[in-house]
């Protein structure tokens, strides 16, 4: 790390672990990272909940705490208890509370595809006598594009009020199924640093997805987490491609220096 308060965070929809091979070696070779926040994750499935024939690891979380040795992993399924978002956090940080919140119910959900309640996810963090809460997302897919709607508007209010709710340095990332210029994004956005809109990110997605609308992940930090790096990583380990940040933080309101460095 650069400086004794030097934080690193990935944060990537890993597709189930299609691309499980790369995924598996990013994942290896990133032991410096201290938070990852990760959707699409499976944990001791016996079946996707999807009826596409591509390949899923149904025990993705398992094969990443493997890897990660020194992380503590934390799993918060959305669908049937084997699907939703996990974080892995590096041991030498405190989490004091670790949980979740509804941020969608879907209570007709059929119980197959992507249409299922949303939640977020959150970790509170003591970490050199300050306080980090990361909250990680998965956003609600309707099956009509990534444009407002009133379930998504709804959405963002209800994670708007979680980050309005203390006074922690805060960190909200994920893969929100949003386009940059929607009104859901524009509530997330007030009082925080948009790294995808601040560094001119023309994309986050990888080869592997043929959609023409390039966004879907983003992070957001308070302006009292001073960014020192952020990036879009060129590794193509799922049809979305990782981001990262590295940080500090730090009292009062901090100067956050951008570089794009794709």
């Amino acid at each position: 790390m650069n400086s004794a308060n030097s934080l690193k965070l990935i944060t990537l929809n890993i597709w189930g672990g299609h691309v499980e091979g790369p995924l598996l070696n990013f994942v290896r070779s990133k032991q410096d990272i201290d938070i990852f926040c990760f959707q699409e994750v499976y944990c001791k499935a016996k079946a996707k909940i999807s009826d596409e024939t591509r390949y899923i690891n149904l025990d993705i979380f398992s094969e990443i705490q493997s890897l990660l040795p020194n992380h503590t992993g934390y799993f918060r399924p959305v669908v049937q208890g084997i699907y939703g978002i996990a974080m892995f956090v590096k041991k030498h940080l405190l989490v004091i509370e670790e949980g979740e919140r509804i941020i969608h119910a879907n209570d007709n959900y059929i119980g197959i595809g992507p249409t299922h309640s949303r939640i977020l996810q959150y970790a509170k963090i003591e970490y050199s006598s300050q306080r980090l809460t990361v909250i990680n997302v998965h956003g609600l897919w309707n099956g009509m594009g990534k444009g407002d709607s009133a379930e998504r508007i709804e959405q963002s209010l209800k994670i708007r009020n979680f980050l309005d709710s203390g006074s922690d340095h805060k960190i909200l990332c994920g893969d929100f199924n949003l386009k940059p210029d929607t009104k859901s994004l524009e509530i997330l956005a007030k009082g925080m640093n948009d790294h995808i809109k601040m560094s001119s990110v023309q994309s986050t997605r990888t080869s592997f997805y043929p959609g023409l609308e390039r966004f879907a992940d983003y992070i957001y930090t308070s302006k009292n987490v001073d960014v020192q790096n952020f990036q879009v990583l060129p590794e193509e380990i799922s049809d979305h491609a990782a981001l990262q940040i590295d940080f500090t933080i730090a009292d009062g309101k901090a100067t956050t220096e951008i570089r794009k460095e794709l």
